[in-house]
């Protein structure tokens, strides 16, 4: 599997913008994308502004469709100035016999 993490850091005075648009931006893909099959937001449980991703993807093909898609498109073009940082990692998921 394919694991890409996202950790953003949000402009404090954009969170309540950010967060519904995250949210919809996860659920077309999960809804949307064959090859997308988790797609976790999580928040910050002490209220800081910062976003976490958990996204998990059949194979990198897959991940560049979902960059690809007019709902990501329109995500990251709307959220861009609401953004401090960004920080994006991709992992391999591995059964634990491998």
């Amino acid at each position: 599997m394919y694991v890409v993490t996202v950790e953003f850091v949000i402009k404090q005075d954009q969170v309540e913008a950010f967060a519904p648009l995250m949210a919809a931006n996860a659920a077309a893909s999960v809804r949307d994308e064959a090859g997308c099959s988790q797609f976790d937001v999580c928040w910050d449980p002490e209220g800081k502004p910062v976003c976490f991703l958990y996204e998990i993807y059949d194979d990198a093909t897959a991940f560049q469709a979902h960059l690809a898609s007019a709902h990501f498109k329109s995500f990251d073009a709307q959220v861009t100035d609401m953004v401090a940082e960004k920080s994006v990692r991709i992992w391999i998921r591995k059964e634990h016999n491998q």
